[in-house]
């Protein structure tokens, strides 16, 4: 997780406001039709929206092959026999979500790509059906060591993809050598993350500049230097 799986501020010159689609693109939303590639493909995507449904109406503990195999119109072998197990077809879901995600941002300035970022992964969020199925996936996680790992795949894919920015930026002299890319990143998502699973509070686009902000003036505070 994207998991997936960031200021005061920001002016026009960030360019975050361009941004379009959310951190895992249309890859949990788009119907079969948008895939390319032979019947493989095509049962796949129609499995994996179907399961990303589920997930975001009733929750994972609702998830059951034979239901996915029903609403994706895809005979309940295949479904059985190429993911498994509920689990197994999570950790597929958030693969495809991970691989469909929406490129990273490069505005110039590490403020603006962290902004950009924050935005990206508020946008997620905030989204009725994309927010409903991260939630079902966390809490799967809590319980079950193969949602997790998939979990945390999805997350590390999302961190690796937006790590350069920060590289940029230490070349670009903007935040002292030896920052930790993939630190910087994580604490551009996390506060949206501890707003989203564990308040009330309006996901905004404020909270996500906000975290942006913070994350980039630790960072060139030197908050985030590796010392080992």
């Amino acid at each position: 997780m994207k998991s997936a799986d960031t200021g005061p501020d920001t002016g026009p010159d960030t360019g975050p406001d361009d941004e379009t689609g959310d951190e895992t693109g249309d890859a949990a939303g788009a119907g079969p039709a948008t895939r390319p590639g032979g019947r493989t493909a095509r049962v796949r995507a129609a499995v994996l929206l179907a399961a990303g449904d589920v997930l975001a109406e009733r929750g994972f503990a609702h998830l059951d092959l034979a239901d996915v195999a029903r609403r994706a119109e895809v005979g309940k072998t295949t479904v059985y026999r190429r993911w498994g197990t509920v689990t197994g077809l999570v950790a597929d879901l958030l693969l495809d979500m991970a691989q469909q995600s929406v490129p990273r941002t490069e505005t110039g300035t590490l403020l603006g790509d962290l902004t950009a970022n924050a935005r990206l992964v508020r946008r997620t969020l905030a989204d009725p059906r994309q927010g409903a199925l991260f939630k079902a996936v966390i809490a799967a996680a809590t319980c079950d060591p193969q949602a997790a790992e998939a979990l945390h795949g999805f997350y590390a894919a999302r961190v690796d993809a937006w790590a350069p920015c920060v590289r940029q930026a230490a070349a670009r002299g903007e935040v002292p050598a030896g920052t930790d890319p993939h630190e910087v990143i994580r604490a551009v998502s996390a506060p949206l993350y501890y707003r989203f699973l564990t308040t009330d509070l309006p996901l905004d686009e404020a909270a996500a500049d906000r975290a942006a902000a913070t994350a980039a003036t630790a960072a060139r505070a030197g908050a985030y230097v590796r010392h080992d």
